[in-house]
């Protein structure tokens, strides 16, 4: 009676396709999770800095209302090079002592989630999401003329 040895030609193949896909598949989904909250991390510090320059930085005739509205719209466009939608709620302004005053300054405050890639709607309204908030402080100067009562 002979043994005959098993031929395991091409069984490397297999395996490492096996440990490919098992490998591959989570690294390449922390990727998309880590680039998606990269992206909102960036659009939200470029919407705080440009809703901050926006606030202060406008015609002589424009009052706090309109400088809001202004900062605002500088954020929205920044989220939105960057793929994002932007809500008013998300968005917070304060003025320190008191807004468009020498001396005073502006804090904007954006805060949103990025909920993670490929989970879908049906799961429900908890979707896991990671939690940004960019914070930027603007000062409009001592020695400027107020804004403020116009």
């Amino acid at each position: 009676m002979t043994v005959r040895r098993r031929d395991e030609r091409g069984t490397a193949v297999v395996e490492f396709s096996w440990l490919a896909i098992l490998l591959l598949v989570p690294l390449i989904y922390v990727l998309l999770a880590v680039f998606d909250v990269q992206r909102a991390s960036y659009g939200a510090t470029a919407a705080t800095r440009a809703a901050g320059r926006a606030f202060i930085i406008g015609p002589d005739e424009s009052g706090v209302a309109e400088s809001r509205e202004r900062a605002f719209e500088a954020a929205r466009l920044a989220m939105a090079d960057q793929g994002m939608d932007l809500a008013r709620e998300q968005l917070a302004i304060t003025c320190s002592p008191a807004c468009l005053e020498p001396g005073s300054t502006v804090t904007v405050v954006l805060s949103t989630s990025v909920p993670l890639p490929l989970i879908p709607d049906f799961i429900g309204d908890d979707r896991p999401a990671v939690q940004i908030k960019s914070e930027h402080t603007e000062s409009y100067g001592d020695y400027r003329e107020s804004k403020a009562d116009r």
